[in-house]
């Protein structure tokens, strides 16, 4: 994204929507997600490459929660 990260757009958009759910994508293991600060801990996290079916799943795991 141009102007924000994936957590700045997520901390603008958390106070209006408390309820919001984040699965952030990213070609970096969690790991470094996390260590580079782009990422939440324990936040859902899908690694790329990925099929349409793992993120079909990994949607349905983050909105089932």
């Amino acid at each position: 994204m141009p102007r924000l990260s994936g957590p700045e757009l997520v901390a603008a958009l958390r106070p209006s929507h408390p309820g919001l759910r984040v699965l952030y994508l990213s070609g970096y293991t969690d790991d470094a997600v996390v260590r580079r600060g782009v990422g939440e801990a324990g936040a859902p996290f899908l690694q790329k490459p990925y099929t349409p079916h793992g993120l079909a799943q990994k949607v349905r795991d983050v909105l089932d929660r």
